[in-house]
């Protein structure tokens, strides 16, 4: 709401003085030439140019600054310690770490769960070029860097199911790398997290011996189970996101399948393997196993 109102007040105020100027140079147009003398030309030069444009442009930067505890609400002293979420750019997919202020860390990747109406803390870094984290309709844009950890907060107003992108161009799949933020009740969100810290249901589920077998722990984990990879995305829940490969894709049994066989297709420049090599049958088991890890 309040990046909301800061958009219409400067569209409102950009809109006022545009429509100034053009009257003042129609004015001047049309209006019968006379000589000016020096010092109301002076005048003129000294408050058009100088005194009311530095009055303006203060007036819209004081609101600006008045708004920016919503825009950016930063913890006031001695608040408790709240939510915090690491997430960590990666071409072309995003890792999510969520840090609990009452329990361990809990691992995700391109979904971000957020409690409605608490202040979260985001701290945001890049393992291999520049990206930048945005949710429009929450806050600003802050750049991902290289060596470097940015801080963002930001505080979700209403429940709801939001898309953010990747703002910086990060390469061949920039265009799909984008990720959904669930904005969830406190208690609903407590309780998912808590799901979301265990293994999944699904976890033993027939597939699973398949996607064991031919490599997927390498790189992926799978709470629960011996798949303990840490170089793609954690998939221990990855049948209850809202969206597959980082916001491209459904999360239905087709769309999995079609990632594992061919997944630089859909995707180019990730760093999967296809693995489009097995039998048509071994890919449907593993899909379905994933598709149920909920």
């Amino acid at each position: 709401m309040a990046v909301a109102r800061l958009f219409w007040v400067m569209a409102i105020a950009g809109a006022l003085i545009w429509a100034a100027v053009i009257g003042t140079l129609i004015y001047a147009t049309r209006e019968r030439r006379r000589v000016q003398s020096e010092h109301a030309a002076g005048l003129l030069i000294l408050w058009g140019g100088a005194i009311i444009p530095a009055l303006l442009l203060g007036l819209l930067l004081g609101y600006a600054l008045w708004l920016m505890p919503d825009i950016r609400p930063w913890s006031a002293p001695g608040e408790p310690a709240g939510l915090r979420i690491e997430v960590e750019g990666e071409q072309f997919w995003w890792r999510v770490r969520y840090h609990p202020a009452d329990g361990p860390p809990v691992d995700a990747a391109n979904e971000i769960r957020l409690p409605v109406g608490e202040r979260v803390e985001f701290t945001l870094t890049s393992s291999d070029v520049i990206h930048s984290f945005w949710i429009p309709v929450l806050g600003g844009k802050m750049d991902m860097i290289p060596g470097r950890t940015n801080r963002l907060t930001l505080r979700a107003a209403k429940t709801g199911t939001y898309r953010g992108p990747c703002t910086e161009f990060c390469g061949t799949s920039h265009a799909l790398m984008a990720f959904s933020v669930v904005v969830m009740e406190p208690d609903a969100f407590r309780d998912w997290l808590a799901d979301e810290a265990r293994p999944s249901p699904g976890a033993g589920a027939p597939g699973g011996e398949l996607f064991i077998a031919n490599g997927c722990p390498a790189c992926h984990t799978v709470r629960g189970t011996e798949a303990t990879g840490a170089v793609g995305p954690d998939l221990s829940h990855v049948g209850s996101r809202e969206t597959l490969a980082a916001g491209i894709m459904p999360v239905d049994v087709e769309a999995i399948a079609s990632f594992i066989s061919k997944p630089d297709a859909i995707k180019p420049g990730a760093q999967m393997p296809a693995f489009g090599m097995l039998p048509e049958a071994d890919i449907a088991a593993i899909a379905a196993y994933l598709e149920g890890l909920k």
